[in-house]
């Protein structure tokens, strides 16, 4: 699959970033009407993978708070830029030795699914504090893509409660892709599901209260199914 083109501040309109804004945050508070659910506790992700250094710029000017990013190397750069302007998740995969790039810019990581990571960011996180991540759950449980199968989520924990210093507040998936929303409407009640269970089992450990989860395709059977977060792109840029 070739690579989406890469968004420059020339070719982003921020005026159209802030309607398309004000539209996804519409969509989320009827959402949340439909669910009975506070709008409140939905924060809207803006997701930055395709948008130059210079691009964002034009994120800024739209009123965007939030972004998240896929990878170190663009995160770094970015924020360099930016820093002040935004506040920053990573939302990509998470290798281990990427930890000691971005762990100082973000307020929370979302895809952590391997020990190693656990481990590099409990080493790297300065004494006294913690770092705040979501478990990544591949709730689909589909063959070579990322995270824990709900099966080994218990067993995965276990051990990562050996690193004091990581702290999982909550989860995070990518359900198996699908034009129609309503096709992964499950996988995100699934997550709803295990997120339920696991704040019962961990309670006074860590909480689960953090579900991000829908992305531009799916991000409103998302929030009726209990995400807390979404990460949005084209919807936004478009």
């Amino acid at each position: 699959m070739a690579a989406r083109p890469i968004k420059t501040l020339s070719q982003l309109d921020p005026e159209r970033i802030r309607d398309n804004l004000a539209m996804v945050r519409s969509e989320v508070a009827a959402a949340c009407r439909r669910a009975g659910r506070d709008p409140q506790g939905v924060e809207i992700v803006a997701a930055s993978k395709y948008i130059s250094v210079d691009g964002m710029e034009a994120l800024a000017q739209a009123g965007i708070n939030v972004v998240g990013e896929n990878r170190a190397q663009d995160l770094v750069a970015k924020h360099e830029c930016y820093g002040g302007r935004f506040t920053w998740d990573f939302i990509g995969h998470l290798q281990s030795n990427k930890v000691r790039q971005i762990l100082p810019l973000v307020r929370l990581i979302h895809s952590v699914d391997s020990l190693s990571a656990v481990r590099e960011i409990d080493r790297r996180t300065p004494g006294g504090i913690t770092t705040n991540v979501l478990l990544e759950v591949n709730i689909g449980q589909e063959r070579g893509k990322y995270g824990i199968i709900p099966s080994e989520v218990d067993r995965f924990l276990e051990e990562a409660a050996k690193f004091p210093k990581v702290n999982f507040t909550g989860l995070m998936t990518m359900p198996p892709p699908a034009a129609d929303p309503e096709v992964v409407r499950p996988a995100f009640a699934a997550l709803r599901r295990l997120a339920s269970e696991l704040s019962q089992k961990w309670h006074g450990k860590y909480s689960f209260e953090n579900l991000s989860m829908g992305t531009s395709q799916d991000f409103v059977a998302a929030v009726e199914e209990g995400a807390t977060i979404v990460r949005v792109g084209g919807v936004l840029y478009g």
